[in-house]
């Protein structure tokens, strides 16, 4: 019997292939009670090319939690600006196994609002 971390671990696994597949640049989500993450990954060359999280000091100044929607979008906008100075546009959306919902709907929309396209 699998665990829920189990379920959504395995869910992502499919995802990734895919992704792999288009050897496109992936925006990869983290969320956890307290915080949320996001990275621009090139799998081609194993490389993260721009990382934002609630733990950086300019985002714990304007958001009082980091698990709450606010903070999400705040995270969304900052990977998307950090990834339009690095000259990428489009990428792939991984959303690790979690529903598309919440925090990671919230980032999804902001990062499209302020230039990516997936």
């Amino acid at each position: 019997m699998l665990n829920l971390k189990e379920k959504r671990i395995r869910r992502s696994r499919k995802t990734r292939i895919k992704i792999a597949e288009l050897n496109i640049i992936r925006l990869s989500v983290h969320r956890t009670n307290l915080h949320i993450y996001a990275q621009l990954i090139d799998d081609h060359n194993n490389k993260i090319i721009a990382s934002a999280s609630t733990l950086e000091p300019e985002v714990r100044k304007e958001i009082s939690s980091g698990g709450n929607m606010l903070a999400a979008t705040l995270i969304g906008k900052r990977i998307a600006e950090k990834g339009k100075k690095c000259g990428i546009s489009s990428i792939a959306f991984d959303r690790a196994g979690y529903k598309y919902h919440g925090r990671v709907k919230a980032l999804a929309d902001a990062a499209r609002e302020h230039g990516l396209k997936f």
